[in-house]
């Protein structure tokens, strides 16, 4: 199976990577455009400024490859938030691929919001095996609403999307590489798709 992981200057790719690797899997980081087309399966990380990171996908031609993929791809953090329409981070115009605009936690609750918390709601064959209530590890002050593409909720003083899905484009706001036994399940279950 190829993996590719999208390296776009923007991304926590080395601790994805070794994600991967404990699972039995080989992820070549790569933004040549023909190597992500050829993958299997696609990660899209990011780690940053949604202005900043949305500059360099511009930039590559990435923001227009992305959406054209038809393999499993799975954004993680500011990478499902610029899977968005926007984000009101930089005032930044996102892929389009989720119909949500990504906006900031209000003044009711410390941002960024670091730590656990619970995943409920859970919607997807991404979720197979886990169960309602496991906690998942977050870094933000930016979040997608709930809306028709969320496949998993948490809660911050609202309820916001910690996953999302569209055919077969996945996002999570979590770092499933960082979220211990219930991280690496939530990857394995995304390298089966």
């Amino acid at each position: 199976m190829k993996i590719v992981i999208i390296n776009y200057g923007a991304g926590n790719i080395q601790s994805i990577k070794f994600a991967i690797k404990r699972l039995g899997f080989e992820a070549i980081l790569s933004s040549d455009i023909d190597e992500i087309r050829s993958a299997d399966k696609v990660i899209f990380p990011g780690v940053g400024e949604a202005s900043s990171a949305m500059k360099k996908l511009r930039d590559s031609g990435l923001d227009k490859i992305i959406p054209a993929l038809k393999q499993p791809v799975l954004g993680i953090c500011l990478g499902m938030q610029l899977m968005c329409n926007s984000s009101e981070e930089g005032n930044t115009k996102g892929i389009g691929i989720f119909d949500v605009d990504v906006v900031k936690f209000n003044d009711t609750v410390k941002v960024p919001q670091i730590g656990w918390n619970q995943i409920t709601n859970l919607k997807s064959k991404l979720f197979t095996d886990i169960n309602e209530y496991e906690h998942i590890y977050l870094v933000h002050s930016f979040y997608a609403p709930v809306c028709n593409a969320t496949i998993a909720a948490c809660n911050y003083n609202i309820s916001y999307s910690a996953a999302l899905q569209k055919d077969n484009f996945y996002g999570t706001q979590f770092h499933p590489e960082k979220s211990s036994t219930v991280g690496q399940e939530i990857l394995a279950n995304f390298l089966k798709m």
